[in-house]
């Protein structure tokens, strides 16, 4: 079997032996047209974009719609660029994971360059400024996690270092969102340049929150006096500069074992999947599932490439924002919330085997299905009703697809509002409905304090996800014990009222009470879970 590199896929018939798709163009001529005339630079080099958004690119290339390739830029975990692309030529191998067990094998040759965006690796500084002075670029992408976006901490406070970058200007940014102002400010001193920045990850409003961000540290740079005041009207000017919205989503979980075996069966040597020292799990390949939906805000004052060909949806940022809302707060995310805490209190360890449970199977069924689709507001280009379905019988029991309850409970307290409160919100606006009425959606969330404790549904400990409000959620429910419900007393009010994790308070809806009192049933006593699922869901 060839090795994963430039030379090696020249050898195309050993790798269409192994069955294997390579890239339809030649590698070498892109790459040599994209280090002269970039137009598509991403930040964030891991596992998601290698995994879907490389292979968009890949399509048009395949398919002589583009001539240029992606430079992807890693700003936070060195480690991916030093250890999985220049060691591979920036190559990748994706392998798709069907539910019938089948893998699909592609390499990935669309990423023409792969460099770290940091100051102190001064050759790729120099190089990516050069890049944001060239005319050709239309579009800066990230897929940078949530918390990229954040210029302050929990008590919110700025960062030390962005306190630093607002201080030192754009000469010296050490924050991910210092580097994209610094950047930008090139790319206006090299005559105001038209360009996209578009977020790609996975949060509601993700343009508006990296304009934000952006802003915040260029008005402080105008403030200090590092910049020119234009520069602040060039980042806001929609016709020069744009931040469109969108919504992404496909399950691209970290490297499986079970692939590496599978690889590792056909031929492949190096497909060893490692642990960076922040805590990025990568290998030289990527493991995905199929089905994937990326919906993009038509705003691009540079012009765009035709990813409409690849299947990505463009539209008006109305139409974004419903399909996000459809996605996060009813056809999938609640779901995976609710199968995360109950699958950590019933020992799961697989996604997938909870769907195999008749009960968390139902569960999820209720809350999308009936509690969930009453209130979506139908986006048009995407059918919530298909799209639930296809979760419910195809993605979520996906044996292939190694996804665990223990990473999807992660940060709850900051997801669960966008999860279940504005499906709740939606019913206390609705005269037609009313919160109340609502019994799988609080049920869930009564789960969820019922976790907390730290106990599974035996009684055994269990160590909890991080989650940055974990500590004061431990200390609200310090004094309730598993088998004694008179121990509750009120400790679930400072939790139920908070509408900072809820959105609203949930007394005030008619819920408080029935979380209560389905919390009290799962406190009862041992294997009380389960007792509730069966007696709510049969």
């Amino acid at each position: 079997m060839p090795n994963l590199s430039r030379e090696g896929i020249k050898n195309k018939n050993a790798w269409q032996n192994a069955g294997i798709e390579l890239p339809e163009f030649d590698y070498d001529k892109v790459a040599a047209v994209t280090r002269e005339n970039p137009v598509w630079i991403h930040f964030g080099a891991g596992n998601i974009f290698r995994g879907f958004i490389a292979m968009l690119q890949q399509m048009l290339l395949n398919m002589g719609k583009a001539q240029t390739g992606i430079v992807a830029v890693e700003a936070f975990d060195f480690e991916i660029i030093d250890k999985i692309y220049i060691p591979y030529d920036n190559l990748s191998l994706l392998v798709i994971m069907n539910p019938d067990g089948n893998l699909d094998k592609k390499v990935v040759g669309s990423i023409s360059e792969g460099m770290v965006g940091d100051v102190s690796r001064e050759h790729d500084w120099e190089r990516l400024k050069e890049f944001f002075t060239k005319p050709s670029l239309q579009m800066v992408s990230f897929t940078i996690t949530e918390k990229g976006y954040s210029l302050k901490n929990m008590s919110g406070e700025y960062f030390d270092e962005v306190l630093k970058d607002m201080h030192d200007g754009p000469g010296q940014p050490r924050h991910i969102i210092s580097k994209v102002a610094s950047l930008a400010y090139t790319r206006y001193k090299s005559g105001e340049l038209p360009i996209a920045f578009v977020s790609m990850d996975n949060y509601a409003h993700n343009g508006e929150k990296l304009h934000e961000s952006v802003e915040t540290i260029v008005k402080k740079w105008v403030e200090n006096g590092l910049v020119e005041s234009g520069f602040l009207t060039y980042i806001n000017d929609e016709s020069k500069v744009s931040f469109p919205w969108t919504m992404i989503d496909k399950i691209v979980p970290r490297p499986s074992e079970a692939v590496k075996a599978s690889l590792l069966a056909t031929g492949f040597e190096g497909m060893e999947i490692m642990c960076t020292k922040k805590n990025t799990y990568i290998a030289p390949f990527v493991n995905a599932e199929r089905p994937q939906y990326l919906v993009i805000e038509d705003n691009f004052p540079n012009g765009r490439l035709p990813l409409e060909l690849a299947g990505v949806l463009f539209t008006d940022r109305q139409t974004v924002d419903r399909a996000e809302k459809m996605k996060v707060c009813t056809c999938l995310n609640p779901l995976h919330t609710a199968l995360a805490v109950f699958g950590c209190l019933l020992g799961y360890n697989l996604i997938a085997d909870e769907m195999k449970d008749s009960q968390l199977k139902k569960l999820v069924e209720k809350i999308g299905y009936e509690e969930g689709l009453p209130v979506v507001i139908n986006p048009g280009i995407l059918s919530p009703e298909a799209f639930i379905r296809e979760v419910i019988e195809q993605r979520l029991p996906n044996p292939f697809i190694p996804d665990t309850p223990q990473r999807i409970v992660t940060d709850t307290s900051q997801k669960i509002g966008i999860r279940f409160g504005e499906t709740i919100k939606a019913y206390r606006d609705r005269e037609d409905l009313d919160p109340a009425s609502l019994t799988y959606i609080p049920l869930t969330i009564a789960g969820w304090c019922r976790y907390l404790l730290g106990l599974d549904d035996k009684g055994q400990e269990m160590p909890l996800s991080p989650d940055p409000m974990l500590n004061v959620l431990k200390s609200h429910l310090s004094r309730v014990r598993l088998g004694n419900t008179g121990t509750v007393g009120d400790s679930l009010k400072p939790i139920l009222v908070n509408k900072n994790i809820f959105g609203l308070n949930l007394y005030e809806v008619g819920l408080g009470e029935k979380i209560e009192g389905y919390f009290k049933e799962m406190v009862s006593g041992p294997n009380a879970v389960r007792n509730i699922l069966q007696k709510y869901l049969g």
